[in-house]
């Protein structure tokens, strides 16, 4: 007489000690299967080991563009520099480098270039400026 254990997949399943799991026939074996299972500590290792790629790839781009950036000079770019006077404002700087353009893209770009948080400038301040079209 034989007997077949079917388990479910929601509930683990429990390798019967290998004398009783095996049947008065010695011609047949049973295989005891158990489950991997990773403690919390395994699951950081794990975690770790599978990002460190991506982590490794950041850390060399982010260190890479540092290059390009600093390296304006060799590109063919130049600018002009002016320092804020009392009274000046950007949008009287952008309207004095190009008349006839958008003073609102010049002055967009003035903030670009000099890595400025707002439009606000003070008296004494060295600013790059792009060169008129």
């Amino acid at each position: 007489m034989s007997a077949a254990i079917a388990t479910t997949g929601f509930q683990p399943s429990r390798a019967l000690p290998r004398e009783s799991a095996r049947s008065n026939d010695s011609s047949s074996s049973t295989v005891v299967r158990t489950r991997l299972r990773l403690t919390r500590r395994g699951r950081v290792v794990f975690t770790t080991l599978a990002a460190l790629p991506l982590v490794i790839w950041a850390f060399v781009a982010v260190l890479g563009s540092g290059g390009a950036a600093a390296d304006v000079d060799s590109v063919g770019a130049a600018f002009d520099y002016v320092t804020v006077a009392q009274g000046d404002s950007l949008w009287a700087i952008a309207e004095s480098i190009d008349p006839s353009g958008d003073v609102r893209d010049v002055i967009d770009e003035i903030i670009r270039l000099n890595g400025l948080d707002d439009a606000v400038v003070e008296p004494g301040q060295r600013l790059a400026l792009p060169l008129a079209r």
